[in-house]
């Protein structure tokens, strides 16, 4: 895809967004404008605190802390402490882009409490599969076939099926009501950047969300059991063809995310579970990951790297990880997680200060996120609970205790069928990243 596309569809997304009332100017990075690469605009949000409105790198490094590494090429990204909601580091943290697949995130984070029974079953119709975009990545699903929730939820999380999502849409009410019920639970999690068109994150215009967003409904996403354990899955069972007669045959499938599975080239990230990765024409690839390490947790979120290194953004992931881990403690946060706007309805009293007002970087309209919790599988597999959003006496506690769930450097497998646990790859070790959407480049 050129370069000239990209900087257009990614500028009519910026203009057009119901929500955005002027299109900020674009950010010269000071060159002499020869670089035809889109530019972050030169004021972004400020949810989260006001470095996070700036284009390029925000880092303020402390005694002993390491130099980021040299090796980045996202045009944004995260590194934010799971359970304390600090970012640790940023590079263009508000920019708006195109989302893949990462936005199923939002998805499951929406639906998953709806559609939590894992054992009701559901018969696919035509009209469930309808719309599903050309060369969409799929799990598999087929008409006049019955699916557990389960399996559909395996089949969104490993293998990113956009059919599966179109099932779960349709179980849902249908397009309109599942992208809005999206954009209002973006809403509550004050996800600003992030606006809806596609639950599956197929490519379209108007279709953007950010790395801070990302990391945020991530954070969020993870207080949830089930979204947890199947972020966390690599592999499971998921039904073939039911015959007359015959036992019904299952097949394997994978996830999709190397740094959870491996691959050729890339090796597991220690701690990781999860939490999704996407890849379209538009959006480059994009993933935001989750990884413990010595009893802290860390969130990362990587979009759209330029680099021509093979799996750019899992490499760039990890190493913005190892960095995370090695700089903890050692940084002034340069802006914050902040709490659902649920989170700071309840009113305020004596001497005791609001939400957020005990992070000066964050400004008093600014503080509105989600805090909640990520889990790590590899060194600890995942992790079981999460931040507890309180409102006492108008204060937002956090319960920061993140137990493990299962021991060390184990793979969620799928022993029977009542564990969450694996996915049907249409790739294999060494082959091109699947993408979300047809019109892609290789």
């Amino acid at each position: 895809m050129s370069a000239s596309k990209k900087t257009a569809w990614a500028v009519a997304a910026a203009v057009l967004l119901p929500f955005v009332t002027a299109a900020p100017a674009a950010h010269a990075d000071g060159k002499d404008g020869k670089d035809k690469q889109p530019k972050p605009p030169a004021v972004m949000s400020k949810v989260g605190g006001p470095l996070l409105s700036r284009p390029g790198t925000q880092v303020q490094l402390g005694a002993g802390a390491p130099v980021l590494p040299k090796e980045l090429s996202g045009r944004s990204w995260i590194v934010a402490d799971a359970e304390s909601g600090q970012i640790l580091a940023a590079h263009n943290a508000h920019w708006r882009l195109a989302p893949a697949s990462t936005l199923k995130m939002l998805f499951a984070d929406t639906l998953l409490p709806k559609f939590s029974n894992k054992t009701q079953n559901h018969l696919v119709t035509t009209e469930d599969l309808a719309g599903i975009g050309s060369g969409s990545s799929l799990v598999g699903i087929k008409e006049k076939q019955s699916y557990s929730v389960r399996d559909l939820w395996l089949g969104v999380f490993l293998r990113s099926g956009n059919d599966a999502v179109h099932v779960l849409t349709s179980m849902n009410g249908g397009l309109q009501q599942t992208v809005a019920d999206m954009n209002d639970q973006a809403a509550e999690l004050q996800a600003l950047d992030t606006h809806v068109v596609s639950p599956d994150g197929y490519d379209a215009p108007l279709q953007v969300s950010s790395a801070y967003d990302l990391t945020l409904i991530a954070r969020h996403g993870m207080q949830n059991a089930d979204f947890r354990t199947y972020a966390a899955t690599s592999r499971a069972a998921f039904p073939g063809e039911a015959k007359p007669g015959k036992k019904r045959e299952t097949f394997e499938i994978q996830n999709t995310n190397r740094l959870l599975t491996g691959d050729i080239g890339v090796a597991p990230y220690p701690g990781i579970a999860g939490v999704k990765n996407g890849n379209t024409t538009h959006a480059g690839a994009t993933f935001t990951g989750v990884a413990e390490r010595n009893g802290r947790v860390l969130l990362v979120t990587v979009m759209n790297p330029s680099s021509n290194e093979q799996h750019a953004v899992y490499r760039e992931a990890a190493r913005l990880l190892d960095w995370g881990f090695a700089a903890s403690g050692k940084v002034t946060p340069v802006g914050e997680l902040v709490p659902p706007r649920s989170a700071r309805t309840a009113p305020t009293t004596g001497t005791v200060p609001a939400p957020g007002k005990n992070h000066p970087q964050e400004p008093a309209h600014a503080a509105a996120h989600a805090a909640e919790r990520s889990g790590g599988v590899g060194i600890a597999l995942a992790i079981a609970g999460g931040v507890l959003v309180l409102l006492a006496a108008g204060v937002f506690l956090v319960n920061r205790r993140w137990p493990l769930a299962a021991s060390a450097g184990r793979r969620r497998r799928s022993p029977s069928p009542e564990s969450p646990e694996s996915q049907e790859s249409q790739e294999s070790p060494g082959t091109p990243e699947p993408k979300d959407s047809a019109d892609v480049t290789p």
